[in-house]
């Protein structure tokens, strides 16, 4: 039985497609209200919200790049003018890219760590400061495998997840005493409009590596993400719970 989140409201960062839609869409059906960010898809955005709506839920469109914080601001602001409180973030915005460590340009990396962990930073700051007034609430950060294990040709992007889980731990201290719970949610190999461009048979490549034998859908780190926000989960904060099929975990054995 799914978790009970009748009448609250979630921002989810990067909502427009894949693992973001995918959470606002469970979150939806828990019950929530939901405002849907996107950076450049406003197409993907709306085609999230409409089906939000179609759940019987209310759903906002808003534009924002995560890793500016003005953008940011003015994202709460319009939230907020929608929703009356927030009690839930997911941050999910993210961006990477695959380039050998000695061939990654300067801005390449600048753009990942600033959409992906400075984006988390300053969307869990303004949260924070929001669910701090209200009395509490429930941020989850979307880590990846690359906490657990460096990925190769992104090191980038392993960079930015790595600091993601540390922020993640720190961020639950202090923000413990204001009644908000901060927690990481780590997929492993994900079929979605991105991976699915990284090999010509995704699902199958990653599905013969992972001990629970299939690759994991938007829907299984989607439901995660609600029982972490939920209030089973209430004692429960500044934790990274690995979605994978078991994927990282399983060591390299030879025989």
């Amino acid at each position: 039985m799914p978790p009970t989140l009748e009448s609250k409201t979630a921002l989810v960062t990067g909502a427009s497609k894949g693992v973001g839609k995918g959470i606002a869409l469970e979150l939806a059906r828990c019950g929530c209200h939901v405002a849907v960010n996107y950076n450049s898809d406003a197409g993907g955005a709306e085609a999230t919200a409409a089906e939000v709506r179609a759940l019987g839920r209310q759903a906002v469109t808003v534009q924002a790049d995560a890793g500016l914080a003005a953008d940011v601001d003015r994202m709460f602001a319009e939230v907020l003018r929608a929703f009356p409180r927030l009690d839930i973030l997911v941050n999910n915005a993210g961006t990477q890219t695959w380039k050998a460590l000695l061939d990654l340009e300067e801005a390449e990396w600048d753009r990942v760590i600033r959409t992906n962990l400075k984006g988390c930073f300053l969307c869990t700051q303004r949260a924070g400061r929001h669910m701090r007034d209200q009395g509490g609430g429930s941020i989850v950060n979307i880590g990846s495998g690359c906490n657990k294990i460096p990925f190769p040709n992104l090191s980038n992007y392993t960079a930015s997840k790595g600091g993601i889980e540390m922020f993640t731990k720190s961020a639950a201290i202090e923000l413990a005493k204001y009644g908000i719970r901060v927690n990481c949610v780590a997929p492993g190999a994900i079929e979605i409009e991105r991976t699915m461009q990284e090999a010509p048979d995704y699902g199958k490549t990653w599905a013969g590596v992972t001990p629970l034998g299939r690759v994991g859908q938007p829907l299984d780190v989607a439901r995660a993400v609600a029982f972490l926000v939920s209030d089973a989960a209430d004692y429960i904060t500044g934790q990274t719970l690995f979605v994978d099929g078991g994927l990282f975990t399983h060591p390299i054995w030879p025989y």
